[in-house]
């Protein structure tokens, strides 16, 4: 790091100084302010200067610079810690805080929002919309709170007005899941009274510099913030457009349009609440303004009776259960008139604070399902305050800091030092500054400021803030760090009966006890509560709960101020103390917000009091790091061979030596009892350099061990798998058969045959074997049909088979249901079987095939009666009118197909070798369905040819019909 800026800046680490000494630490913070270098590291430590001016060190260059690097690898910068504790957060799963401290306007506030904007830069690479969504809430809730929490004083133009303590809830990813903001002492009684020179809260100088004419209107306000009694103080020129962004991020964060008008209702109902006037008419005391009353119960959704009744009246509850109005005096009435502006504001702000949680509270989440849910919180909180007129809300403010420079003391010296001690390790100790005597006499019991407050509240009688100073004096007299006029009564600085001071660990500071009793008790007339718990705005209604109560009930007397402000504190300082923390501490470099002046003195006063010089001696002798032996063994076992996979060493101690000296860093380290301790960070950043390396490395070795592991289970698996499909597919064979034999086993004794038995379906394997079974089962029902049937009948029935099997279902009708006779001549003429013989004595056939009258057409398409003749031999060609003359013989080898319809119209034409075609219609006359013989012809001949030679079928169009059938017969 110290090579990173040249020897002109300075050292970039107040530990790399030649001498601890507050000469050279000065000298070193006054060079770099001077040069432009506002951060310093001492270690892990920040050490922010205001620079009072914008510098360009905070872009998406910077951030990518810082992402994941280690502190020492870059300058100094708030990114370095912001990082540093994002990486321990993400790496070791454990929570961190970032605690920012300093005086108010050392630029603490700027530094958490820088912080805030690295964090959510380096997060959700992968830009997850639902991830997105809790950045941006996270980033706008900065700018809500600042609206209506800072304020301008005279050392700061933004000073927080009130303590933030910010939780975000990270996922095992590392990305933001949600968060949580506590808020701590709003500086409420600035709504009613600023110092000279000082501001309002910015949000009511916003509202009315940048609200719109018509917003203004519907509030009853005028744009001059002169013009009302809580804002005479000037507005400043950013506020504007800063009105104009807290609107975009109060719709960004959720807030609806309702909600937005009853926050800008409630400052309205504020600022007119300051410019009422009350005067005394007689005995009772009246509103000088009825119209503001009216202006105040429209905005807060009441009716002007109600409103002026609180104002002027309180209801009191007598002994004897009695309810009665006691009128104010004008005092008390302007009393309960600031008192109801200030716990208005105060329950705003609460109210914004707790709505904004319950956006970005983390939802839905289970540590099973999620993972761990690690956080990094954020503190930013008031600073140390000395001004000329101290009260009530700098005494507490004083005591947070003195709070939370205790942890530092805690965290950085005083637990440092001592686990040293305990660990045995070699060691100079270090004087220190230690405040837990200031702290004590703030809080002690019984004997603390808070408890003397405390008894003077709840006295009896009336008890003065005079009463109350003496009481802490006669308590108090002896304490080192407390003193009154009383108890020095040569000290001209302090006033009699008015003042005290508290050497605090930042310097002398004199409060004025004036007030401090009665912002103690905090007290509110109960009529407001229940004004506002009727009010019919929904918002107001919710921010007073307590309003529901009747004046007749007894409720338990409230914890005071300061009392509920000490208990939040030790509950923030418990959870800090639970996180590993960050410091940034912020120095003021003068007091006149100058980027080109460095009062000496003042910072020397702001080094000292933050105790950076025992840092810096600490840090020079003590140790960067230092983690147990098991947990530095686990994480960095595999930088050496004697302790990967695992070690046969006799402790972990020894294990660590080893891993040490392969390293040749023991020069660096010390041995503890139960802990190692690594004296610089360059060590521990080569143990991280050579362990990322060996990731990678061991990434893929358990990659290639678990992919091994995953492909014997899944080979197991799928063994199993094949083993079970065919055990599996083996019953269902087997069920398939046994089904089978069940529905068919008693086929032969069935009428049928088994015809009307559905079979069972098979499974995919059997599909093959299904299909032949059932071609058996067919034929041999078929073999039982036809062992039934005649002799005589057979060769009609073959002929049937023949046409049924050659037609294909191309014709519908074709004959089947009717008997065929064949010889249908010898049945209706005595001269055709007279001429039948003559040609069978002739041609020596054996069987007549087919005979019957048909109907010739020629080639001129001239129809002519004939009488077809078929035998086994011849075709022939009869003239029936001229006793069966035989016209033409065609021998049956020489005809080669039979061409026949599709329709109803009984053509057929046998084809012959030698081309000489015969055309004919198997029927005289009109065609009968009934006789249709097409079906006989073709069987006839196809039977008688399948029984002597092999044929075929083909198909063909021909001109003449639609659609033809033609058989094709070899020459035998």
């Amino acid at each position: 790091m110290a090579e990173l800026e040249g020897l002109e800046f300075g050292k970039s680490d107040f530990v790399l100084l030649d001498e601890v000494t507050m000469e050279q630490f000065m000298e070193n913070l006054k060079l770099r302010f001077e040069k432009g270098r506002i951060y310093t590291f001492i270690g892990e430590v920040v050490v922010s200067v205001n620079p009072y001016r914008e510098m360009d060190i905070y872009g998406k260059e910077v951030v990518e610079a810082y992402r994941g690097r280690e502190l020492y690898e870059n300058p100094p910068h708030l990114f370095s810690v912001a990082d540093a504790a994002y990486k321990t957060m993400k790496r070791r799963a454990k929570d961190t805080c970032i605690v920012i401290s300093g005086e108010s306007g050392a630029g603490k506030t700027e530094a958490s929002k820088y912080i805030m904007q690295y964090i959510a830069a380096i997060t959700n690479p992968s830009q997850r919309a639902e991830v997105e969504s809790v950045k941006n809430v996270l980033l706008k809730s900065n700018c809500v709170l600042e609206a209506f929490g800072n304020a301008k004083t005279n050392r700061n133009n933004n000073s927080s007005r009130f303590g933030k303590y910010m939780d975000i809830n990270f996922n095992f990813n590392g990305d933001p899941t949600g968060g949580h903001i506590n808020n701590y002492l709003l500086e409420k009684s600035r709504v009613v009274q600023q110092q000279g020179g000082e501001r309002n809260f910015h949000s009511f100088y916003q509202l009315l510099r940048g609200g719109s004419e018509e917003m203004l209107q519907s509030l009853f306000l005028q744009r001059d913030p002169s013009f009302y009694i809580y804002t005479r103080e000037g507005a400043s020129s950013s506020d504007r457009s800063a009105h104009k962004a807290v609107l975009t991020a109060l719709k960004v964060i959720g807030f609806r349009a309702q909600e937005i008008d009853s926050i800008y209702m409630i400052l309205g109902a504020i600022l007119h609440l300051g410019n009422l006037e009350f005067a005394t008419d007689g005995e009772s005391v009246r509103v000088t303004a009825p119209q503001a009353v009216e202006n105040i119960a429209i905005l807060t959704s009441t009716t002007a009776a109600d409103v002026s009744k609180a104002l002027l009246f309180r209801t009191v509850a007598t002994g004897g259960g009695e309810v009665i109005d006691k009128g104010h005096s004008e005092q008390e009435a302007n009393y309960g008139r600031d008192a109801f502006s200030k716990a208005l504001y105060e329950r705003l702000f609460s109210w914004i604070v707790s709505r904004i949680n319950a956006v970005i509270e983390v939802k839905d989440y289970n540590p099973v399902l999620h993972g761990k849910n690690t956080v990094i919180g954020v503190l930013d909180i008031y600073g140390f305050e000395i001004f000329d007129n101290n009260s009530f809300e700098q005494f507490c403010i004083n005591y947070c800091n003195e709070k939370l420079h205790q942890l530092f003391i805690e965290l950085i010296l005083r637990q440092e030092q001592e686990e040293y001690d305990r660990e045995g390790i070699p060691w100079q100790h270090i004087d220190y500054c230690n405040n837990q005597i200031i702290v004590d006499l703030v809080e002690q019991p019984h004997r603390g400021i808070i408890s003397i407050l405390d008894e003077a509240c709840l006295g009896v009688g009336k008890v003065t803030d005079v009463m109350c100073l003496e009481s802490m004096d006669s308590k108090l007299g002896q304490h080192p760090h407390y003193t009154s006029r009383k108890l020095s009564p040569t000290d001209k600085s302090l006033e009699f009966q008015r003042h005290f001071r508290i050497r605090h660990y930042a310097g002398d500071v004199t409060y004025s006890v004036e007030g401090f009793l009665e912002k103690n008790k905090d007290p509110l007339f109960q009529d407001f509560k229940r004004l506002m718990f009727n009010s019919t705005n929904p918002v107001l209604s919710e921010m007073w709960p307590e309003g529901r109560l009747d004046i007749t009930e007894v409720t338990k007397r409230p914890l005071t101020a300061a009392t509920l402000f000490k208990n939040s504190i030790v509950a923030l300082v418990d959870k800090l103390a639970c996180k590993d923390p960050y410091y940034v501490r912020c120095i003021k470099p003068n007091e006149v917000k100058s980027p080109m002046l460095f009062d000496d003195a003042r910072c020397r006063h702001q080094v000292a009091y933050l105790g950076l010089l025992e840092n810096v001696r600490v840090r020079r002798a003590g140790f960067a790091y230092r983690q147990p032996y098991n947990r530095f063994l686990q994480r960095y076992k595999m930088t050496c061979e004697y302790t990967w996979p695992n070690h046969l060493m006799e402790s972990d101690r020894e294990a660590v030596e080893a891993i040490v000296k392969q390293h040749d860093f023991h020069d660096d380290v010390e041995y503890g009892h139960t802990k190692l301790f690594v004296r610089t960070p360059r060590s521990l950043f080569t143990l991280e350099q050579e362990r990322a390396a060996l990731i990678p490395i061991l990434v893929l070795f358990l990659q290639k061990v678990w992919r091994g592991a995953l492909a014997r289970m899944r080979c197991r698996r799928i063994r199993a798998i094949y083993r079970i499909m065919s055990c599996f597919r083996r019953y269902k064979v087997k069920a398939h058969f046994w089904e089978v034999e069940r529905r068919l086993g008693g086929v032969r004794t069935m009428a049928d045959y088994g015809r009307s038995v559905q079979w069972p379906a098979a499974p995919a394997a059997l599909a093959h074997f299904h299909a032949i079974t059932q071609q058996l089962y067919h034929r041999w029902w078929a073999r039982q049909v036809v062992k039934n049937i005649p002799p005589s009948d057979m060769a009609e029935v073959r002929a049937k088979v023949a046409a049924l099997s050659a037609l294909q279902g191309e014709r519908p009708t074709w004959g089947c249901g009717r008997v065929w006779e064949r010889d249908y001549l010898s049945h209706t003429s005595a001269h055709f079987v007279q001429v039948s013989k003559e040609l069978k004595n002739k041609d020596q056939f054996s069987t007549i095939l087919f005979s019957g009258f048909v109907r010739k057409v020629n080639r001129f398409n001239k129809s002519t009666d004939r009488a077809l003749f078929i035998t086994d031999k011849h075709v022939y060609k009869l003239e029936p009118r001229k006793h069966f003359r035989v016209l033409k013989k065609i021998p049956l080898d020489n005809v080669t197909g039979l061409s026949v319809t599709s329709g109803a119209d009984q053509m057929l034409v046998l084809h012959t070798s030698s081309k000489d075609d015969i055309l004919v219609c198997l029927q005289r006359g009109e065609l009968c369905p009934n006789q249709d013989r097409v079906g006989e012809v073709l069987g006839t001949l196809s039977d008688h040819f399948t029984r002597s030679v092999h044929w075929g079928t083909t198909y063909r169009s021909t001109p003449t019909f639609s659609k033809v059938l033609t058989l094709s017969y070899p020459a035998v």
